[in-house]
């Protein structure tokens, strides 16, 4: 018996609609920033040029400071990025996104305009501006490849803050104590990076008993965390660190490692590869967790958990059991960010010296859209924005100083609210599993 099966015509078919979400948050940002760039050209003019330093008298090589004049430059900007505003404008109307390289395009544009107009009459050291931008991205760095590895296995990681808090406790007293213990420097110093990392590890494992275990609000947990390291590390610091401050307290320092060749390389030598062993090895701890999270078979567990628990525990995978020593090593990556606030700049402990810099990296894991690059050239851009403050301070800028103590809090919430709603976590970050 045959049966004869008539096929509908490719013609007749009607195609799927393919609909494109475009959003006018760009738009009406680039309109912003264009705006005030014109307010502080017709409102606030500065005459005099302003100079760019992009090389130090040590360099090797040396490239000539770049000289502009400020009204010309600042309003040039403007019309750069009115254009660029106009355009966006039109790409969504037309029902395009706005493409990623015009987003950095305008960024820089307004940062040129900007600090053309805020240096008038002085120079800016872009090599010194950028050096420091990556030395406080570091901690904000480590932290958010922390906050990343716990929200990617199911985790939220609110106790960053008291993660880096117990590693710079932690590294500066055991630091100091092998130290002048041992007389070697070195010894010091590896016995602070062990310290730190033990430290944040303990932390780690503390916030995954509680809320995979026991299954304590991850929030909650989180924030009882931070408030429990800042009483103990303060307490320590006002009854043992202060009177025992010479052998307690004065850690040593990491001694800068200029790279052979790379580090003559002129702006990116002297930023990238004249640095310490704990910004190298921020380097590898970046590229590590990218490869990791992505191409090995333990990510794509670390992953599985994060998204279907359930499904992951189908095939075999033990959802707490890798949860909970996913958090424990997220913590210990968060203690050696840590480090970098005593022997990492050479500084002695000081109560609540993190200054909320683990809230920052979280929302830089919000903000990279929890992928390890992404966070990391987030945290860059709030270590930017840090120092910038510093720089224009000491050029002497007429903008105030409260306003420049607030940018980096200002530009975190201006760049995680323009993400929410667009970017979707983990499905499973902050939702306890129960085997059934």
């Amino acid at each position: 018996m045959s049966q004869t099966v008539q096929q509908t015509p490719a013609a007749d078919v009607p195609a799927l609609a393919t609909t494109v979400v475009t959003s006018w948050k760009a738009p009406i940002a680039f309109a912003a920033f264009t705006l005030i760039a014109l307010a502080l050209a017709v409102f606030a003019p500065r005459e005099g040029e302003t100079g760019f330093r992009l090389t130090e008298t040590t360099d090797v090589i040396q490239i000539t400071t770049i000289s502009t004049p400020t009204m010309a430059t600042l309003w040039t900007v403007v019309l750069l990025l009115a254009l660029a505003t106009a355009f966006s404008a039109y790409l969504v109307a037309s029902k395009r996104r706005v493409p990623l390289w015009l987003v950095v395009v305008f960024a820089v544009l307004f940062l040129i305009g900007f600090l053309t107009w805020a240096a008038a009459g002085a120079t800016i050291p872009v090599v010194g501006l950028l050096f420091g931008s990556l030395s406080l991205a570091v901690p904000l760095i480590f932290g958010s490849l922390s906050g990343v590895i716990g929200e990617r296995v199911g985790v939220v990681n609110i106790a960053i803050e008291g993660q880096l808090l117990a590693g710079a406790f932690t590294s500066a007293v055991t630091a100091s104590v092998v130290a002048s213990s041992t007389g070697s420097v070195w010894a010091g110093l590896i016995a602070g990076v062990v310290g730190a990392l033990v430290a944040g590890l303990l932390v780690g494992m503390v916030l995954a008993a509680f809320s995979i275990k026991y299954f304590v609000d991850q929030v909650i947990v989180g924030v009882v965390l931070n408030v429990l390291v800042l009483g103990l590390t303060s307490f320590f610091f006002s009854q043992v660190l202060t009177p025992n401050s010479a052998t307690l307290n004065s850690p040593p320092r990491f001694p800068r490692m200029p790279i052979p060749l790379l580090s003559d390389i002129p702006i990116i030598g002297p930023v990238f590869f004249r640095q310490t062993a704990i910004v190298y090895v921020m380097y590898i701890a970046v590229v590590l967790v990218y490869i990791g999270l992505f191409h090995t078979k333990w990510g794509l567990r670390l992953r599985a958990v994060g998204e279907h628990p359930q499904a992951a525990d189908t095939v075999g995978i033990k959802v707490n059991r890798t949860r909970f020593w996913n958090v424990a090593l997220a913590g210990a990556i968060a203690g050696l960010g840590g480090t970098f606030f005593t022997i990492g700049s050479g500084i002695a402990f000081n109560k609540e010296m993190t200054a909320g810099a683990g809230f920052i990296a979280l929302a830089a894991v919000i903000f990279g859209q929890w992928d390890p690059i992404k966070a990391t050239l987030a945290a860059l851009l709030f270590g930017f924005a840090s120092n910038l403050q510093n720089t224009l301070a000491v050029i002497g800028s007429p903008v105030p100083s409260e306003f420049m103590l607030m940018l980096p809090y200002v530009v975190t919430i201006f760049a995680v609210a323009g993400l929410v709603g667009k970017v979707r976590g983990p499905a499973a970050a902050g939702k306890p599993y129960i085997k059934s």
